[in-house]
């Protein structure tokens, strides 16, 4: 059985062999694993190589590219600003931000950029990728650009934009980046090793994502809407590997860190506002959550996604408590969060599977996490 460092609760074996064994099959090369209840680790645990040679072991500090596990972050920034009754998700999104409001998107509300239901899922002007480092173009095409559907009727993920949408408008309210807000605001009273835009100064200690197979659009025949969205720019896997999308702020898509850190963020949502003594929504805040935004066969991702304030709620493709919320990255990795049992579960990795809806890899470990809860 493949080496698993770290510690775990007896109870809670079944999810280190589960890491194990992944890493034995070789679906996982190097991954981390947290399991937190009532805001405390229950397991924490690692294991694996940093990269496809097995140059040097996965340590306890070793951070990756999570993609779109970073998403859960902006949506605290919000839920925090809102709590602090600084937003208002049913404003409208010209209220933070009046350059948005050309090309008939002045009834746009906050809650359409946090559930993708904006119809901005991509840029309609030509995009390189280094563009992505630039926030100013990147939020500046959006602003004057018209929606792709009507606003609300549909969800449709906005898969790298909505980093910047959820974004500039925090910074429009708090006068600086989502970045620096979460670092200050959320990671640091957390104690949680996560950034959103990563210091020179880190880099020694990411573990570049292996990238999957690339995916062969023809073969799925997407619609025009997908191609505009998935392709300006292409999003590629590889990009991790450049400076420029290391430094840069996407809070859709480029936040740093490990199942722990990320864990140990959105535990908070599994404590209705707070963990570990630090609260940072109230529980009418974090109630926010569960308002069902939209509910249907997303268009970008052509599955069934139930989409709260923010996060993913449970339905039939993703079937968790009714109390619960989630979201993952492109990939692979996974964090969900269950209210009823204050329990938070993350899974991290650099070995990337094809597609954006995750693999079993991550729920695999979540079960394992359920049915070490209820044996115990």
């Amino acid at each position: 059985m493949a080496d698993i460092q770290g510690t775990w609760e007896p109870r809670f074996e079944g999810v280190a062999t589960t890491l194990s064994a992944s890493l034995d099959a070789g679906t996982d090369v190097g991954a981390s694993v947290a399991v937190l209840l009532g805001g405390e680790p229950v397991v924490d645990i690692w294991g694996g190589a940093v990269d496809e040679a097995g140059t040097a072991p996965w340590q306890k500090d070793t951070i990756t590219n999570v993609w779109s596990t970073t998403k859960t972050m902006t949506f605290l920034c919000a839920l925090m600003l809102a709590d602090r009754g600084e937003l208002d998700f049913y404003a409208p999104v010209a209220r933070y931000w009046p350059e948005f409001a050309s090309q008939g998107k002045e009834a746009i509300e906050v809650r359409h950029l946090m559930s993708h239901t904006a119809g901005l899922s991509g840029w309609a002007e030509p995009m390189a990728p280094e563009d992505l480092a630039d926030w100013d173009k990147c939020t500046s095409v959006l602003a004057a650009q018209e929606p792709w559907w009507e606003p609300g009727t549909a969800s449709g993920y906005h898969a790298v934009t909505q980093g910047y949408l959820i974004g500039e408008v925090v910074r429009r309210i708090t006068g600086t980046t989502i970045g620096a807000w979460f670092a200050s605001e959320v990671a640091k009273p957390l104690g949680a090793d996560f950034s959103i835009g990563l210091p020179e100064s880190e880099d020694h200690r990411v573990s570049m994502v292996i990238p999957p197979p690339p995916i062969d659009l023809e073969a799925f025949k997407p619609s025009e809407l997908v191609i505009r969205t998935m392709t300006n720019p292409k999003l590629d896997a590889t990009y991790p590997r450049e400076t420029w999308w290391r430094r840069a702020e996407i809070p859709a898509a480029n936040g740093h860190g490990n199942a722990l850190s990320v864990a140990l963020v959105q535990s908070v949502v599994a404590g209705k506002g707070q963990a570990r003594g630090v609260r940072l929504l109230s529980e009418a805040g974090c109630e926010r959550i569960f308002d069902e935004q939209i509910h249907g066969t997303d268009l970008i991702l052509g599955a069934e996604y139930r989409f709260g304030m923010g996060y993913g709620l449970s339905s039939g493709m993703m079937p968790i408590g009714p109390r619960a919320c989630f979201w993952g990255g492109y990939g692979g990795s996974l964090i969900v969060m269950d209210q009823d049992a204050d329990l938070t579960v993350c899974y991290a990795m650099n070995r990337m599977e094809a597609g954006l809806q995750g693999d079993l890899r991550g729920a695999n470990i979540g079960l394992a996490a359920v049915m070490g809860l209820a044996g115990g």
